[in-house]
């Protein structure tokens, strides 16, 4: 298979580049289909037969059986709620009339799929519970079908709206219909398998009870095909808020529209007011009393604060601070409840907070009851005065509270637990540890492990990072995790490498374009630190991560193959000159810097992992046991960057006589990037990757 490199030179900038697997890039060529099916002909026999595999999958299956449910939430008079019952391939929307009455199925997306594979991927509920807007996304892709039903007796509407991605779904409070995004058609297919630039998309508003072709155009920017826009319907259903972003960076325009000065209503093209026209920062809606505003925002604060913005007197001098930047503490989400409260969200050392704060005057109430973890889910309105949030951590799946600010004295109470059989959190130890990077900067590291383990250098190690588009990588629930902890003897590592959000803009910034080789040293600096700890030794180390984090673990092997033991690559971006040019792609300039820039291309080359592979017949140390993992309908880090990288990986590295360590690939089918992704594919692939770890680590199953 790998004899077929095909000559093909790109010249950037003056600086020659052969791409001889560019061949891969076509998804649906015969060429691409037959190495596709015969790197899985090698990957899969090789997983399926690995040591530990059975009892994993086993264990697996037994311990990711227990019960799931989302925050409760409030719509009309009645509650809605996410339920899965254990194994259930995609959660279930149940409804309920009070919170102490029986539950019934409300919509249940395992009845649209044989295998799972079609996912509930957005759903909104009208303001008065009128009507239940929900896309639909197919085989793990980013398409979503908008489809419509009456929420009191369950009727399917014949309402469908096609070519939705990326989309806001917004209703006016008449419930007479919903603001939301398309594309335009384009050229071939787009069912999550193509390759082709997402531009131009448009923000619609669709009357319910009319055709997808009669829907109104409300906002276009013909001269900005990158923008993309996202409308907010304001709490009192009064003004439309349009955010409008050109990439990942966190900014945005901020333009309104006020819905009531519309003569004919929503006819055409709105009458928007540009209250921000420039990407200098971020404006987040919270909440508005009248035309006073209130925003979440970086401007002049990478921690972010809480802004005034009155709409009648809309000059940047007239802004006024609710709740000012923390001296150290990163402001996360920021929500109004019970007409005058904020529930506002601190992040300190990458654990949360969570207070209550007077929307009137900004001062601090109290605070609210929380271990050490993270809020994964909130559910409020303005309007109701209760509230509900769930805590989750490496050890604890989930607690929701409740908390009702209506009542005297009032505290939040356990409104739902959950215990997983077989997992007793008191097995565990979780500590937060702070080692120095290459250039001395300290960064913040989790460790989970069995209690009182001894450091003399045998543990098995599953270093985990991302470090990329301010995505914060806290305490979270891992089935799989656990079981490499308890049943292979191994420790959890969680590295909060720059370019996450973990203490803001700043650190989001210091592993961005020309400073994104700090993520890969915090990394490597993580394996370092556990091998000084006597914790580990380099080859009992496996990493891994996805996406973004997928690069993260490929240029961090092509710098250091002699850190790892082993590495797991998810999706990851490896073509960091191209990119761009494939589906959604472009957005990611914001973080990575553009090949197209002859300044960006000179630190891109640097550690793009297809670029920075070993030349053929070149000697140098062994790599680790790879294990690299893409999908067919992965429209949004498409198969191609894995493909390209593989078959240079096998081509390079595989032919020296000293690589005992297998470097494989395992292309799933009818799944995508992972959003959506069934329970029993989540399952096999996690069986998978540990099986891998296990039997190349030489990791024998402890009971």
């Amino acid at each position: 298979m790998l004899s077929l490199c095909h000559e093909k030179v790109d010249d950037y900038h003056g600086v020659k580049i052969p791409d001889p697997y560019w061949w891969l890039e076509d998804p649906d060529s015969e060429d691409t289909k037959a190495f596709v099916e015969e790197q899985n002909k090698l990957t899969m026999p090789f997983l399926e037969k690995c040591e530990v595999r059975a009892q994993f999958q086993q264990r697996l299956t037994e311990l990711y059986n227990y019960p799931k449910y989302s925050c409760p939430y409030k719509r009309g008079q009645r509650y809605f709620y996410f339920h899965n019952e254990g194994l259930q391939n995609q959660d279930v929307l149940y409804v309920q009339d009070s919170l102490d009455s029986p539950a019934s199925i409300f919509f249940d997306p395992n009845k649209l799929s044989e295998d799972g594979t079609v996912a509930l991927k957005m759903g909104r509920l009208s303001e008065e519970c009128e009507y239940f807007a929900y896309g639909l996304s197919s085989a793990g892709s980013d398409w979503v079908t908008v489809k419509f039903m009456k929420a009191d007796d369950l009727t399917e509407l014949p309402d469908v709206l096609e070519r939705v991605k990326f989309s806001c779904l917004g209703w006016t409070h008449d419930a007479k219909g919903v603001f939301y995004n398309c594309y335009p058609l384009q050229d071939g297919k787009a069912d999550g398998t193509e390759t082709t630039s997402n531009l131009n998309q448009k923000l619609y508003y669709h009357v319910i009870g009319t055709s997808q072709s009669d829907d109104v155009l409300v906002a276009e920017f013909l001269d900005h095909p990158k923008w993309h826009s996202s409308v907010t319907v304001s709490d009192d259903g009064r003004y439309a808020v349009l955010s409008i972003t050109e990439g990942c960076e966190p900014v945005n325009q901020l333009w309104y529209c006020d819905l009531q000065q519309l003569p004919n209503g929503i006819s055409g093209l709105l009458p928007w007011v540009k209250l921000v026209e420039t990407f200098e920062a971020q404006y987040s809606y919270v909440t508005n009393e009248g035309s006073v505003f209130t925003f979440r925002t970086n401007l002049d604060a990478p921690r972010y604060r809480v802004i005034n913005i009155d709409l009648q007197e809309p000059a940047r001098e007239k802004w006024s601070t609710l709740i000012s930047q923390h001296d150290k503490d990163v402001l996360g989400f920021v929500q109004c409840v019970n007409q005058h409260h904020l529930l506002v969200n601190y992040v300190h050392d990458v654990k949360d907070i969570l207070q209550l704060y007077e929307l009137s005057t900004g001062k601090w109430i109290r605070d609210l009851p929380l271990d050490v973890g993270t809020v994964v889910g909130l559910s409020c309105k303005k309007k109701h005065s209760d509230f509900f949030y769930k805590f989750t951590s490496f050890t604890t799946p989930g607690i929701i509270y409740h908390f009702d600010l209506s009542e005297p004295n009032a505290e939040p109470t356990v409104f739902r637990q959950v215990e997983v059989k077989g997992v007793h959190a008191s097995d565990y130890q979780t500590s937060q540890v702070f080692y120095p990077s290459k250039d001395g900067t300290k960064i913040p590291m989790f460790l989970v492990h069995a209690r009182d383990i001894r450091k003399d250098g045998s543990h098995p190690i599953f270093l985990y990072g991302y470090g990329g588009f301010e995505n914060s990588i806290q305490p979270y629930y891992n089935t799989a995790n656990l079981l490499f902890v308890r049943h292979l003897g191994g420790i959890l590592a969680v590295a909060n490498i720059r370019g996450g959000g973990e203490y803001g803009q700043t650190w989001h910034k210091a592993g961005t374009l020309g400073n994104k080789q700090n993520c890969f040293d915090d990394f490597q600096s993580a394996a370092e630190y556990l091998i000084r700890e006597d914790y580990t030794t380099p080859s009992r180390i496996a990493i891994n991560g996805a996406s973004n984090g997928g690069l993260l673990v490929a240029a961090c092997v092509n710098q250091r193959p002699d850190l790892f033991g082993c590495a797991v690559a998810e999706v990851g971006v490896m073509d960091m000159l191209k990119f761009h040019k494939f589906t959604i792609g472009h957005a990611w300039t914001t973080d990575y810097g553009c090949a197209d820039d002859p300044e960006q291309f000179k630190y891109l080359i640097k550690y793009s992992p297809l670029h920075n592979l070993p030349p053929a017949g070149s000697e140098g140390p062994p790599y680790p046991a790879m294990l690299m993992l893409t999908a067919d309908h992965d429209d949004r880090v498409v198969p191609l960057h894995t493909l390209k990288y593989t078959a240079t990986l096998q081509h390079s590295i595989g032919c020296r006589p000293g690589q005992k360590q297998p470097l494989m690939v395992r292309v799933d089918t009818r799944s995508g990037h992972g959003a959506g992704k069934p329970t029993t594919k989540a399952i096999l692939e996690d069986t998978h990757i540990f099986s891998f770890i296990a039997q190349t680590l030489g990791l024998r199953w402890k009971e």
